[in-house]
């Protein structure tokens, strides 16, 4: 299993977020599982491209220090929603035996959802830890809402939802 790390930077990563303390917390506990239990975690950033403040040199660009990447940890970058969009990542994903994704970060109705979606009908088994993807209000919906309206309804037959206990246990296997 690949613990699939979207878009955890710094300029995303804000209180803002939904239920922000008990996502960033499960966040760091799914990734700190994988790693003691040498489970595969992958890093994707999102470039938004030059002047936006949210490309390769911006601070804003960078994954949080919670969650830094540690060495021989695979990191990709897309410039798209889907991190399918990453030809790097895609690739590397392709040659993999083991097809189950577990998928975690930011923003539910964007790069989460875009992903979800791809992995799906790429052949993979998509896992989602409750909890584990979060965005902001818009103007249309609050963020608790958007979260619960991919993670309850959307997702419901192309992804395995789980707790956050179930999560670390298949982390553990």
């Amino acid at each position: 299993m690949i613990l699939l790390v979207i878009d955890m930077q710094k300029g995303l990563v804000d209180e803002d977020l939904y239920d922000y303390e008990n996502f960033l917390s499960r966040t760091v506990r799914l990734v700190d599982a994988a790693r003691r239990n040498g489970a595969e975690v992958v890093f994707v950033q999102h470039d938004a491209g030059p002047g936006s403040g949210m490309s390769a040199g911006d601070e804003a660009f960078e994954i949080i220090d919670a969650l830094h990447p540690e060495p021989g940890e695979k990191v990709c970058v897309k410039t798209i929603n889907s991190c399918f969009g990453s030809k790097e990542l895609k690739a590397y994903l392709r040659q993999q035996e083991d097809k189950r994704l577990m998928i975690i970060g930011l923003q539910t109705n964007y790069c989460i959802d875009a992903t979800v979606k791809s992995a799906f009908e790429r052949g993979f088994d998509v896992i989602i830890p409750e909890g584990t993807n979060s965005t902001f209000d818009n103007d249309y919906m609050s963020g608790e809402t958007t979260v619960r309206y991919y993670n309850e309804d959307v997702w419901e037959e192309i992804a395995d939802s789980v707790t956050i206990d179930e999560a670390l246990e298949m982390l553990r296997e």
